[in-house]
């Protein structure tokens, strides 16, 4: 397959924020990657303020241009976000398709999506995007051919006038909320069923596939790129003490997570926030790893999920070969463990921790159930550490270790006087 050669534009007003132009640059040039593109170069654009007409000013956009003939661009894309005049007076300019930070995600997060929900989701959340760009003469968004910044709603869906485009919004989350309603559902089934659950959650491409592949023995796809992960993943995993438990594993967040992006992956978030407890994973060896922290715990915010018991884990340990720098990590966030997935190393202590956090979830139970009532002593022996049973007459006694959630589920009926 050709990749697309994009010629990436970063805007820096030189106001003081965490993340410097370069930096945006950086990761503007990965999400591109991640989109199948071939990164043929990378400008910083110095302006203090946009222009209305162009973003960048008639002057830069003609430079551009000379760039796009000359080295053969075939995308433009810019890490702001653009109004559809400027995009439509930008694509005039230089002559070639301009994208801008929110498309790109969304094409990437299009190419990821499998399951039916996640193709809903990704939908409705690009028709969400286009359709203030779809009045007057906006931008041509009935692009022919392939390439970055053409996945999902297609020429046909594009050309719908804006009240058609509303009804398959519209259509859209009636069906993500039947869809919702079912995996509600499911969610009960596991509570009912009462296995405690750890979310994984983290910036995009900090390990978390890894992690979970590693710890469960599964095959969830580990791919070098962002948003390699869209659908959540659910496995199963005994600890040391015959507890079950499940991980799940999250869409990666990032910077500024597109507005479009949170509110309709709101559903698949749900994951996170039913879980009992979030590993929250960091990326030992990134630069930027205490500023990607703290965009996880601005979405985690925006979900509700902020004030859940989160264990922050310290993985790529393989990668910081300096002891001082995860010594300067660990001082940060306190009462982190440090591994690494790649290298299954630390495992141990994660899982004391994960046993350690979630002992005030669990309580001991002394209950009496029929002899005959082969169900609730299967769910017992699935969810729970059996410590002692006892047949006596009719009746099994039993003591065990359950989840808070199977205690209450099980009823006082149960319990011996």
């Amino acid at each position: 397959m050709i990749m697309e050669r994009a010629l990436l534009v970063t805007v820096d007003s030189g106001r003081k924020t965490a993340w410097t132009a370069e930096e945006r640059s950086a990761e503007l040039a990965e999400l591109a990657v991640s989109a199948g593109a071939k990164v043929a170069r990378s400008l910083i654009v110095h302006r203090h303020e946009p222009s209305s007409a162009s973003f960048i000013g008639s002057g830069k956009a003609q430079e551009i241009a000379a760039i796009r003939a000359s080295e053969k661009i075939g995308v433009v894309i810019f890490n702001n976000d653009l109004s559809a005049s400027q995009q439509k007076n930008l694509e005039e300019a230089i002559g070639t398709k301009t994208i801008d930070r929110t498309q790109l995600i969304l094409d990437i997060f299009a190419r990821r999506a499998h399951s039916n929900e996640g193709k809903l989701q990704v939908e409705l959340a690009q028709l969400s995007y286009l359709l203030p760009r779809l009045t007057g003469k906006g931008i041509e968004l009935s692009r022919q051919g392939g390439g970055i910044g053409t996945s999902g709603p297609g020429e046909q869906k594009l050309e719908m006038d804006r009240r058609r485009i509303r009804d398959k919004i519209s259509h859209l989350k009636k069906s993500l909320i039947a869809l919702g309603r079912r995996r509600a559902m499911m969610r009960r089934s596991r509570s009912r069923f009462s296995a405690l659950t750890i979310a994984i959650v983290g910036y995009t491409n900090v390990g978390k596939s890894t992690l979970i592949n590693a710890l469960t023995d599964s095959d969830v796809i580990v791919r070098d790129k962002l948003f390699a992960t869209l659908d959540p993943t659910v496995r199963k995993f005994i600890l040391p003490n015959k507890q079950k438990v499940l991980f799940v594993d999250t869409v990666g967040f990032i910077n500024d997570l597109p507005y479009h992006l949170v509110e309709a992956f709101k559903a698949t978030l749900e994951e996170v926030t039913e879980a009992d407890l979030l590993l929250h994973l960091v990326d030992a060896g990134h630069p930027k790893l205490i500023e990607q922290a703290s965009a996880v715990y601005d979405v985690l915010k925006e979900i509700g999920s902020a004030e859940k018991p989160v264990i922050t884990v310290i993985n790529k340990a393989d990668k910081a070969t300096d002891p001082a720098v995860i010594a300067r990590i660990r001082a940060h966030f306190k009462n982190a463990v440090v591994i690494s997935a790649l290298k299954r190393s630390g495992f141990d202590a994660l899982i004391a921790a994960i046993m350690d956090r979630m002992s005030g979830m669990t309580a001991v139970i002394d209950i009496k159930i029929p002899a005959s009532d082969a169900k609730t002593l299967s769910l017992i022996h699935e969810n729970g550490l059996i410590k002692s049973q006892e047949y006596i007459g009719d009746e099994l006694h039993i003591v065990a270790e359950v989840s808070i959630r199977l205690r209450d589920a099980l009823g006082s009926s149960y319990f011996r006087s």
